[in-house]
């Protein structure tokens, strides 16, 4: 009798959380949400297979995800494997020809099919393609001193617009082509942002290791403008690892996303808890 009655309690509280969804899931209805993936993400079969399970649930809802993944930490397993050592300016890597193999491998490859078979495997279709693939991400040499690490200029985002209207979900792996026909390794999160700003999504959430941008006494900010963010790098106040983040949500919302949510990746159901919850998920910039 007991176990019956708590059977019935967890259905009760169930149909309360789907009903209390409903005004966010009618507001998202139609949107693009572009998900940065980030390789610590990725970690674990349980956290990948959590993550699909949430993206196809989205697109049942009528909602629109794109995902664009790093993987730095598998790049750099494969390159260890393969006994080729790199170089780094100022915490970047520098890309040489050997270098750019192995990461168009391994994006390209065992990351971008890892992720599309996981959300096959919740019942999603996936569909995955990289920045070169129909002229996605068109790139320059971003620091010639970094070899073959590019900055995306044009972002020609018809192919993407062509697979959400199948009702597909893409997965794209952050390359972009030069216009002499090189390969460039783009940053996950500058990637994540060039296409958002293409698709002119309605979100763009950078999933991260952090709870998201802190103020002075360690509290998480959960809604910030541009010109607050500004200050609180003038200040020092947000530094480190988080300034490239919070650049990339600026230049994203000026050139046309919504909004941008810098929030934990590896907190459970972090993208539906900040889509269809009243208080959502992480910090929020908007222009």
């Amino acid at each position: 009798m007991e176990k019956s009655k708590a059977k019935k309690g967890d259905s009760l509280t169930t149909a309360k959380v789907l009903s209390d969804a409903l005004p966010y899931m009618q507001r998202h209805d139609g949107s693009i949400i572009v998900i940065k993936l980030g390789g610590h993400a990725m970690s674990s079969d349980a956290a990948m297979t959590s993550f699909a399970r949430d993206v196809v649930l989205m697109r049942q809802c009528n909602v629109n995800p794109v995902i664009v993944h790093g993987g730095g930490p598998m790049i750099n397993e494969m390159l260890k494997k393969l006994h080729i050592k790199s170089k780094f300016i100022d915490g970047k890597r520098i890309t040489d020809a050997a270098t750019i193999e192995v990461v168009e491998m391994v994006l390209s490859g065992k990351v971008n099919k890892a992720i599309v078979q996981a959300i096959n495997g919740q019942g999603g279709r996936a569909v995955g393609i990289s920045g070169k693939d129909a002229k996605l991400l068109q790139c320059k040499q971003a620091d010639p001193a970094l070899g073959l690490v590019g900055d995306p200029q044009v972002v020609d985002a018809t192919v993407v617009h062509s697979l959400i209207a199948d009702g597909m979900i893409p997965v794209i792996a952050p390359l972009g082509s030069g216009e002499n026909g090189e390969t460039f390794n783009v940053n996950g999160d500058t990637a994540a942002g060039a296409i958002a700003a293409g698709l002119k999504a309605d979100r763009l959430l950078l999933l991260t290791d952090v709870q998201g941008v802190k103020d002075a006494d360690g509290d998480v900010i959960t809604s910030l403008t541009s010109d607050q963010v500004t200050d609180l790098i003038e200040n020092g106040i947000i530094a480190g690892g988080m300034i490239p983040k919070t650049e990339t949500a600026l230049k994203a919302v000026v050139s046309g996303v919504k909004a941008v949510v810098i929030m934990n990746g590896q907190q459970e159901n972090a993208c539906l808890l900040e889509l269809f919850t009243t208080y959502g998920a992480g910090s929020m910039i908007r222009a």
